[in-house]
């Protein structure tokens, strides 16, 4: 029997969707998504709760605790690189190489001051999303690493994302992103660093 559309919440998780679910309960979208995003208040508490230099920031190690540490209670692979190659991302095998490549140069960017506070995060989280280090949770990944560091390097508040608590839903604050990051992609930041602090808290 279908679903309603209307209600993606209550959508059935597919066989491949459930591997590495550490929770045997959870059946819909809708359950999966308010189990991450407990795990992921927990993950935001514990950035505001302590305080991070910038080369405890950009190195591989972080990214991954910061990654376990938002889905860690509800994937088995959580701060785990993929081993498959998706749809978007570059190949497996080079994920490492390439997440160095935007580390380095995002260290570059904050010593040179080659760009605004605002812009050297917002790359950081672009670039992260490009790389897609890991199986799941890359967006939401790469906008917490960004919040982490214009907090911690910059003493600035975190963006604020247009204010939506979950941009992996569709509607209108998720195509405002997409939009921002694939003008984004072509150089044009302005678009995905507005929205990035748009809908303050």
């Amino acid at each position: 029997m279908g679903l309603d559309p209307g209600n993606p919440g209550q959508t059935p998780l597919d066989e491949d969707e459930k591997d590495g679910l550490l929770i045997e309960t959870v059946s819909t979208r809708g359950e999966l998504d308010e189990f991450e995003q407990k795990n992921i208040e927990k993950a935001v508490q514990w950035t505001i709760s302590k305080t991070f230099k910038v080369d405890t920031i950009l190195t591989e190690q972080f990214v991954k605790e910061v990654h376990s540490r938002m889905f860690n209670e509800v994937w088995g692979w959580a701060g785990e690189f993929r081993h498959t190659n998706k749809n978007i991302g570059v190949d497996w095998t080079r994920i490492a190489m390439h997440l160095k490549q935007i580390l380095d140069n995002t260290r570059f960017w904050i010593q040179h001051r080659t760009f605004s506070e605002d812009e050297v995060a917002i790359r950081l989280s672009h670039g992260l999303v490009q790389v897609h280090p890991f199986p799941n949770g890359n967006g939401r990944h790469s906008r917490l690493c960004a919040d982490i560091l214009v907090a911690h390097v910059y003493d600035k508040e975190p963006f604020a994302w247009g204010g939506a608590v979950r941009l992996s839903t569709e509607g209108e604050m998720r195509r405002r992103y997409l939009d921002g990051i694939r003008k984004a992609d072509n150089g044009d930041w302005t678009d995905l660093m507005k929205f990035a602090r748009s809908g303050g808290r």
